[in-house]
């Protein structure tokens, strides 16, 4: 998301296409190479970038995952900002999508958001077509509850492959929803309730957006959290931002997190939670958890 340039239609620069190109080279540098993106994102600018930094590395394509969502519409024209999942606005977006990234074929698309005027009917209608036709490998879905993924997976012939939802270590209700059940803690929790254990049942992967907490806790701020998170990483040998990383990975519902900074001395401060397996034992998991609850477990 932060590949583009300006939130307008003000066009991309070359500095911007250099700014893409080392935030790609800094995430393949350290084993990442699935890349998430979105029709919104910049206005459309995130995209065509990433399609630049694609024309110009022969055989890239080949070595990366494409992911991109469609599903909300920016206020524009003097209509309103709005969600649509339409089966025609679906086809159009995945095509200006697929011309923006200089592709033949998207390998992952999601759904943004929930339209609560499309029935699911219509949707899984388009996602088969756009499967018929070679445009898009697989499907899955974003912001959206185990009930939602049901009704759509109980009409559509190809599987969801995943679920990207909002987790982290500053968000935390979607792990809070599956354990303060049946205390009063849990009448504020607006999570979804069951769709982390939908997810894992169905093999559909989550996916964490926000991972990194919007730098929250990794810029030496001197909170409880931030403190704690420093402390590991010291410990450890490792950087602040891979205990956060670590600390979804360590969930057994195995949570994919996305990297959302395209600033390459970030990106690359996250290697050791692409290369290593978690190193948090269960007590450093739970610590970290009730410190930045801040205050202990019911």
């Amino acid at each position: 998301m932060g590949l583009g340039g300006t939130w307008d239609d003000e066009p991309y620069t070359a500095a911007d296409i250099a700014h893409a190109e080392a935030a790609v080279e800094a995430a393949l540098d350290i084993g990442i190479t699935a890349f998430d993106h979105a029709d919104i994102y910049r206005r459309g600018k995130a995209e065509s970038v990433f399609g630049e930094v694609l024309a110009r590395a022969p055989g890239l394509r080949e070595r990366v995952v494409l992911q991109t969502k469609c599903g909300i519409r920016q206020a524009d024209g003097g209509l309103p900002g709005m969600y649509d999942l339409r089966a025609k606005t679906i086809v159009r977006r995945v095509e200006e999508s697929l011309t923006r990234l200089r592709t033949d074929v998207v390998d992952v698309l999601l759904l943004h958001r929930p339209d609560p005027l499309t029935g699911p009917e219509e949707i899984a209608q388009a996602l088969s077509s756009l499967h018929g036709q070679g445009l898009v490998r697989s499907f899955g879905v974003s912001n959206m509850s185990a009930a939602q993924i049901e009704a759509l997976r109980a009409r559509l012939d190809v599987p969801l492959v995943a679920d990207q939802l909002e987790m982290s270590l500053a968000r935390r209700d979607w792990v809070e929803s599956g354990v303060l059940v049946n205390t009063e803690a849990a009448a504020g929790n607006g999570f979804p309730h069951g769709t982390v254990e939908y997810c894992r049942t169905h093999g559909i992967q989550l996916q964490a957006w926000g991972a990194l907490a919007q730098g929250r806790y990794t810029g030496g701020q001197d909170t409880p959290t931030a403190r704690l998170v420093a402390a590991l990483a010291d410990r450890k040998g490792t950087t602040p931002e891979t205990i956060l990383l670590w600390w979804l990975q360590r969930h057994p519902a195995r949570i994919a997190p996305v990297i959302g900074t395209s600033r390459p001395e970030r990106i690359r401060a996250c290697r050791d939670a692409v290369r290593h397996a978690p190193d948090l034992t269960h007590e450093e998991w739970y610590d970290l958890w009730i410190t930045a609850r801040g205050g202990p477990l019911p």
